[in-house]
């Protein structure tokens, strides 16, 4: 990535600092300037939406089992932990993938689901 000549100085003080510090940076810029950086990253694909018009949020979401990965085992547990299955259908699940686990979910249900199989190895896609 290049980097332009104005910005260089920046970027290398913040390459030099620890994870602790850049935290405490984000936020002293979110209060200085009143943003959150959770915004800005959304911002740009708000303003790409077709005749800026903003794109209507989905509320509810199908998470899909695409491949339960090479750690079966604890896609297993999760799905079993998550869903409240027995061990049968859990590991049914992942042997049939691709296959939609959980349909009509909230969207904060759907990103934790979909955060903890793919920390177990799963992949998963939201629909």
């Amino acid at each position: 990535m290049e980097i332009p000549t104005k910005f260089k100085d920046i970027v290398e003080k913040i390459e030099t600092m620890s994870v602790l510090d850049l935290s405490e940076l984000v936020k002293l810029l979110e209060e200085k300037f009143g943003v959150s950086a959770q915004a800005m990253a959304v911002a740009p694909a708000a303003v790409g939406t077709a005749g800026g018009e903003a794109a209507e949020e989905k509320s509810s979401f199908n998470i899909e089992l695409k491949e339960a990965g090479a750690q079966k085992i604890q896609v297993i547990k999760v799905l079993r932990e998550a869903l409240g299955l027995g061990l049968k259908e859990a590991k049914d699940f992942t042997d049939k993938a691709p296959v939609v686990v959980k349909e009509g979910a909230d969207k904060k249900t759907a990103d934790e689901l979909k955060a903890k199989l793919e920390a177990a190895g799963a992949v998963v896609v939201l629909k």
